[in-house]
C-alpha cells in the first residue's frame, strides 16, 4: 500500500486543481470548464475525451462533476495510471525510459523508433531527466479516459479458463501482443482441454441433473443419493458418463464457431477499440454465442438423449442419431432450440456483469503493482458469476431440456415452450422450474477449479508466456 499521509496531500492536491478547473466558479465542473481550465494548463483533450470523463464520473447523472464526484473519478483513474505506469516499468526502479516505452509499445504491436520514443518521453518529462517518474507520468495523463489495459486483459481470462458445463459466457478480449504471438489459440486449445476434463470429472452429477429436469415431479421426488443408486442399478457405474461423449466433442466446434463469430461481430460493429465496453461485448458475445449453438444445437439434443438412454437403448451415438432421424425427423434435432436461445442473454449478461462488477471491486481495492489478482480471487469471481448467471436461465435450462427428452415418447402431443411453463406451474409451482438445481450447483465449484489447474498446465504445456 502507500502511506496514510498521501491522503490528505492528494486531497490538497485534487482540491487545487479542482479550483483551477472550476472557471466560472459554480462549484461544479462541465466539459466547457474542463475544456477550458485544462487548456490553461496546457492539455488539450478532445470533446469526446472529456465527455468519457463527465460520464465516467458523473453520479448522479447532472452532467457535470461537483468535488465529491471528481475525486472519486481521479482516484479510480490514478490507479488505473499506476497499473499502466508499472507494467511499463520493466526494470522495476519507478522511472521510465526510452527503451521501455519501446518494448512496451512493441508488446501492443506498435513499432516506434527510439528517437519517436524519446519525442514521447521529452513531452512527459518535466525535469529533463530523460526519464519520468511517477508524478510526471501522473500529471501528463490527468483527466485522459484510460480504457485499454493489457494487464487487466491478461490477467483477468473469464471464459477460456472456467468450463461449467455451459458455453454460454460472453468470449475473452485477447492482448495485441497475444493476437500478434499467435498465443491466443493456445489459451483456446487450453481451454478446450480444461473443459473435456472438467466435464468428464463432474459428469455424473450432470447426467443426475438432466434426469431431474427431466423425470422429477410432485410424485417422483428425486433425491441426489436416490438419483445416483438408481442409475448404477440400472446400468453399473459405467452408466453415470452417458451423454458425456457427445458433451465433450462439442466443445471444439462450439469455441472455435463462437470465437470466430466474436472477432467478425466485433469488425462490424465496427469499434477500432482493441476494448470493448461492456454493452458491446455483452451484444457480439450474445449474437456469437447465438450463432455457435445454431451450429451445434442438434448436438445438444443427442447429449440430452444419450444422458436419458436405458441400457441397451442405442448402441452409440450415430446409432441414436440415425434412429432420431428415422421416426421423429430433422425436427427432433431442433427441439428446445427457442428457450435455449432465449437462455443466452440471462446466462451470458448476469455473468458478464457479475464478473465485471467483481473484477473492478477488487481492482479498485487491491490492484496496487499488479493486475493479477491471484488464484483465489480468479476462482471466486468465476464461480460466482457463473453461477448468477445459471441460477438466472435455468427456468429456460429446464425447458429446452424437458423439450429436447420428449419427443423420444412415441405419439405424444407437440409441446410449446409456452404450453410447458404453464404445465409445470400448474402442476409443481414455481419450485417445479428449478428441478436438478442441488446436482447442477455441486459442480460448479469442482468444475471450476478442475478447468482452472488443467488450463494452467495445459498452457504450460503449450508454450504460452505468463507475465
Amino acid at each position: 500500500g502507500r502511506p496514510a499521509c498521501e491522503a490528505p496531500e492528494q486531497e490538497r492536491r485534487l482540491r487545487a486543481l479542482f479550483q483551477k478547473l472550476d472557471v466560472n466558479r459554480d462549484g461544479a465542473l462541465c466539459i466547457h470548464d474542463l475544456a477550458e481550465g485544462l487548456g490553461r494548463l496546457g492539455l488539450h483533450r478532445t470533446e469526446l475525451d472529456l465527455l468519457k470523463i463527465v460520464k465516467a464520473g458523473d453520479k448522479d447523472l447532472d452532467g457535470q462533476l461537483d468535488f465529491e464526484e471528481f475525486v472519486h473519478y481521479l482516484q479510480d483513474h490514478e490507479k488505473k495510471l499506476r497499473l499502466v505506469f508499472k507494467s511499463l516499468d520493466k526494470k522495476n526502479d519507478g522511472r521510465i525510459d526510452a527503451q521501455e516505452i519501446v518494448q512496451s509499445l512493441r508488446d501492443l504491436g506498435v513499432k516506434i523508433s527510439e528517437q519517436q520514443a524519446e519525442k514521447i518521453l521529452k513531452s512527459m518529462d518535466k525535469n529533463g531527466t530523460m526519464t519520468i517518474d511517477w508524478n510526471e507520468w501522473r500529471d501528463y495523463h490527468l483527466l485522459h479516459p484510460v480504457e485499454n489495459i493489457p494487464e487487466i486483459i491478461l490477467y483477468w481470462k473469464h471464459s477460456t479458463i472456467f468450463d461449467v458445463g455451459e458455453n454460454l459466457t460472453v468470449p475473452d478480449e485477447f492482448t495485441v501482443e497475444e493476437r500478434q504471438t499467435g498465443m491466443w489459440w493456445r489459451h483456446l486449445v487450453a481451454g478446450g482441454g480444461a473443459g473435456a476434463v472438467s466435464r468428464t470429472c463432474t459428469a455424473p452429477l450432470d447426467r443426475l441433473k438432466v434426469l431431474m429436469q427431466v423425470h422429477a415431479s410432485r410424485s417422483n421426488n428425486m433425491c441426489i443419493i436416490g438419483g445416483f443408486t438408481q442409475m448404477i442399478r440400472e446400468g453399473g457405474p459405467r452408466s453415470l458418463w452417458r451423454g458425456n461423449g457427445i458433451n465433450v466433442l462439442k466443445i471444439a466446434p462450439e469455441s472455435a464457431i463462437k470465437f470466430m463469430a466474436y472477432e467478425q461481430i466485433k469488425r462490424f460493429i465496427g469499434t477500432d477499440q482493441e476494448m470493448l465496453r461492456i454493452h458491446e461485448r455483452l451484444l457480439a458475445g450474445s449474437l456469437a454465442g447465438a450463432i455457435a449453438q445454431s451450429s451445434i444445437y442438434p448436438m445438444e439434443v443427442l447429449k440430452t438423449r444419450m444422458a436419458l438412454r436405458k441400457t441397451g437403448q442405442y448402441s452409440g451415438m450415430l446409432d441414436c442419431a440415425k434412429n432420431i432421424l428415422s421416426k421423429e425427423g430433422m425436427a427432433a434435432f431442433y427441439k428446445g432450440y427457442i428457450p435455449n436461445m432465449l437462455g443466452i442473454i440471462p446466462y451470458a449478461g448476469i455473468d458478464l456483469a457479475v464478473y465485471e462488477t467483481l473484477k473492478n471491486a477488487w481492482l479498485q481495492r487491491y490492484a496496487v503493482n499488479s493486475a493479477d489478482p491471484g488464484v483465489f480471487v480468479l476462482l471466486a469471481c468465476g464461480t460466482i458469476s457463473s453461477t448468477c448467471g445459471q441460477l438466472a436461465s435455468y427456468p429456460l435450462a429446464l425447458v429446452r431440456t424437458r423439450m429436447q427428452a420428449q419427443a423420444s415418447v412415441e405419439g405424444a402431443p407437440e409441446v410449446t415452450m409456452r404450453g410447458l411453463f404453464k404445465h409445470i406451474l400448474k402442476t409443481e409451482g414455481a419450485f417445479g422450474l428449478y428441478r436438478g438445481l442441488a446436482p447442477n450447483f455441486m459442480k460448479v465449484i469442482p468444475a471450476v477449479s478442475i478447468s482452472y489447474v488443467v488450463y494452467e498446465n495445459l498452457k504450460m504445456t503449450l508454450g504460452v508466456q505468463s507475465r
